[in-house]
């Protein structure tokens, strides 16, 4: 199993990144990304750590830790520079917090994302057809969550997709242990959401594809 959208309490999550990566381990995980949120007020801070840290942690063999970001809540109009700047920083995977309906992200985030190229847009909400195209055209991947709140749109970010032509990843978006989901229950997540068996073998390949690229 493979988690590109972590959170350590380097911004909301419980653990440290040790911890984190630690407990991913146990719960069968392979590789994660550790993709704390950032907006202008701290990312020259998180990333230089995060970078450190998951080099140090990936050298011990038990699972592999890329360094990366969740550009969250800022401005769609700072999307692009910013996603930039932490490539320039040493970030491997740039999410961008896309615009699920549980939360006030400011319209016009997904298409921004989009557009700048990132890596992941994460939990998409109503993502429209024009954005689920462009993200197709443009190589952005798409996130099925199985996140509570975030996930009641799986569903469509699914159809959307497929109608499309989009590419997706399933994350947990996990913030504490508990939420390393594995693989039985994402696999369930993915099919609830309206995925076929083929579709979700797929989507776990795509986040494979996504490790390899950091790794080169």
């Amino acid at each position: 199993m493979i988690d590109l959208h972590t959170h350590t309490l380097f911004s909301d999550g419980a653990l440290i990144p040790a911890e984190t990566a630690r407990r991913a381990f146990v719960a069968g995980y392979k590789a994660i990304a550790l993709t704390d949120h950032v907006d202008d007020s701290n990312i020259d801070f998180v990333i230089p750590r995060m970078v450190r840290v998951c080099g140090k942690l990936s050298e011990k063999g038990d699972i592999f830790v890329i360094p990366g970001v969740e550009l969250t809540h800022v401005d769609p109009s700072d999307i692009a520079s910013l996603a930039a700047e932490a490539r320039k920083l040493g970030a491997k995977i740039v999410v961008v917090h896309g615009e699920t309906l549980t939360e006030p992200v400011p319209p016009g985030t997904n298409l921004a994302a989009i557009r700048a190229g990132v890596d992941i847009l994460a939990h998409p909400g109503l993502i429209t057809r024009e954005e689920t195209k462009l993200a197709a055209k443009k190589g952005v991947y798409l996130e099925i969550t199985t996140r509570r709140g975030h996930s009641y749109t799986n569903g469509h970010v699914a159809a959307m997709a497929g109608k499309c032509g989009a590419d997706l990843v399933l994350n947990n978006d996990a913030h504490a242990p508990g939420d390393f989901a594995g693989r039985p229950m994402a696999v369930n997540i993915a099919r609830g959401a309206g995925l076929s068996e083929k579709e979700i073998v797929i989507m776990f390949k795509n986040s494979q594809k996504i490790v390899q690229r950091a790794r080169a």
